[in-house]
């Protein structure tokens, strides 16, 4: 609880910051119009997708020649943000839950909830030899044979990544035996980051974060847990909805979707009635 209000806390004296900030640079009335063609566009991102993100606006704004700023960080912490009233236009997540929350709560621009890219899992260590042999039919077997000292995965109470990892765990029969072995990061970037410095031997991290820092690991099907959607919201108070429209289009266009797949993320396709389906690979 004590974590929770301070955490709470942190987030509203960002806000008002940020507020404070806007209001400071805020031009004369005359100026207004000059004013809003010159403000960047606000994107809140998830630091999962920060990296791949910023490789898509530089051809975003090539095309559009809209001005953007990334405000990267952890979706819990920038779902609180919003609830303050941060400045932000658009919003990235790492899941589909905060987004349906804030379009329920009426934080969101009508019928602007979408799903922009699918994520996946791996198991990855640093440790040379640690996860051999590296096949996805002997992971199982190899993992209940010679199972690391200490496994990181992100904590599936509060992250979306570390939710599907407890899935996969599951499907694959070793939940039981790892329930003394877990080291639960507050989110998927402490997860990697504690296996990449080797301070935990293996863990369960996501595939984006391999292929972006050329590692390699074994990819865990999508078909072991249930789709980690990272859906975006347009935020109803923007005053620039129209840029971040463009910018929401962009991301699901098929050049794009080709673009966030090449970084690690599922293939995804929507039927008629725009149902979500995914591509399982395996």
């Amino acid at each position: 609880m004590l974590r929770f209000l301070l955490y709470s806390l942190l987030s509203c004296c960002f806000v008002i910051s940020l507020l404070t900030s806007v209001s400071s640079n805020a031009q004369p009335s005359a100026d207004k119009g000059k004013q809003a063609s010159s403000t960047p566009l606000r994107i809140a991102v998830a630091a999962n997708f920060t990296p791949v993100l910023k490789v898509l606006l530089e051809d975003f704004r090539k095309q559009t020649g809209i001005k953007t700023q990334i405000i990267s960080g952890a979706s819990g912490a920038i779902f609180l943000q919003i609830k303050h009233g941060a400045p932000y236009d658009i919003f990235l997540s790492a899941d589909s839950r905060r987004p349906k929350q804030l379009e329920q709560a009426g934080f969101t621009l009508k019928n602007s909830r979408k799903t922009y890219a699918i994520g996946q899992l791996a198991l990855y260590s640093a440790t040379k030899n640690s996860l051999e042999p590296l096949s996805l039919e002997q992971l199982p077997l190899n993992l209940l044979k010679s199972p690391p000292a200490r496994l990181a995965i992100a904590n599936p109470d509060i992250a979306p990544y570390g939710k599907a990892a407890k899935e996969a765990l599951n499907h694959m029969g070793l939940w039981q035996a790892y329930q003394n072995r877990l080291i639960k990061g507050i989110n998927i970037g402490q997860t990697f980051a504690q296996v990449r410095s080797k301070a935990v031997s293996s863990g369960i991290v996501a595939n984006s974060q391999l292929v972006i820092n050329n590692l390699s690991g074994v990819l865990i099907p999508t078909s072991y847990h249930q789709a980690i959607e990272q859906q975006l919201i347009i935020i109803r108070a923007s005053k620039q909805q129209v840029a971040a429209k463009k910018l929401s289009d962009y991301l699901l266009s098929a050049k794009s979707q080709a673009t966030i797949v090449s970084y690690g993320y599922a293939a995804m396709t929507l039927t008629n009635n725009s149902e979500l389906m995914i591509d399982h690979e395996f």
